[in-house]
């Protein structure tokens, strides 16, 4: 009786070590602007976890995104199959979608994957553009959290939790993320401005129009963005889009409309 009953605990703790250790691997899908990250799960079981992963490096913690017993790693080729992520971050309510950055030894340059649920089943995506610019070593940040609800990716893509969408920005030259510093956006928060060397570039994450405002590089300078909105108002365009523009120097500028 004792042998029958030591085996079932052997069993058990076999089974219990063997499913923690369940592990999927996902092929990364290219990120096309149509996808839906917003489902709604069948069951509560049907959701992604966070799993806090024991590591040697104390100046980050990592973590497994699991989903239920099973582990999710992304194969993206040639880079290495990766299962451990810094920072995971839910992208809505239902926890079906997240956004996580690889922790390997690239630091802010590592990738960002979407890890999604659609009928029952893991699937993921890359959030990656190629880009030769000359300023990408200061302008990629990685995800910068401009408000509770809106993120940028290196000047990039604009994650817009809650809501689980994804939009990639226009950029001003095809070949090279956006290079430039971004500095604000409008009111409606769906223009983005970027202040380059020469100009204030303006692109809106939700109807791809963008400006490009040619400006001094005095003005644009960080030590003068003081007198920014004494040199610069908000307009709409014939669609409704807002964009800046050159201040009429007898206009009044309300502090509203930088709000």
């Amino acid at each position: 009786m004792k042998v029958t009953y030591l085996f079932v605990l052997i069993s058990i703790c076999f089974f219990s070590c063997s499913e923690s250790k369940l592990e999927k691997t996902i092929v990364a899908n290219n990120f096309t602007g149509e996808e839906n990250f917003n489902t709604t799960p069948k069951s509560k079981k049907d959701i992604l976890t966070f799993k806090k992963v024991d590591s040697s490096n104390v100046n980050a913690i990592t973590y497994n995104v699991k989903y239920k017993d099973t582990v999710i790693s992304v194969k993206n080729d040639p880079k290495p199959v990766a299962s451990i992520f810094l920072q995971p971050r839910f992208l809505n309510t239902q926890k079906t979608a997240a956004i996580v950055q690889v922790a390997d030894s690239s630091g802010l340059v590592s990738p960002f994957y979407i890890i999604s649920l659609h009928n029952g089943q893991p699937e993921v995506t890359k959030l990656d553009r190629p880009s030769n610019g000359a300023m990408d070593s200061k302008i990629t940040k990685g995800l910068e959290e401009l408000t509770l609800s809106i993120f940028l990716l290196n000047n990039d893509y604009v994650v817009t939790i809650i809501n689980g969408r994804v939009y990639q920005l226009k950029r001003q030259n095809d070949a090279e993320r956006i290079q430039g510093r971004f500095i604000l956006y409008s009111p409606d928060k769906t223009t983005f401005v970027f202040a380059t060397k020469t100009s204030l570039y303006q692109t809106n994450y939700k109807t791809g129009e963008s400006v490009d405002l040619k400006a001094s590089s005095d003005l644009l300078a960080p030590e003068n963005m003081a007198n920014f909105n004494n040199n610069f108002t908000w307009y709409k365009n014939a669609k409704g889009t807002s964009f800046l523009k050159v201040s009429d120097p007898d206009r009044v500028v309300e502090l509203s409309e930088f709000k």
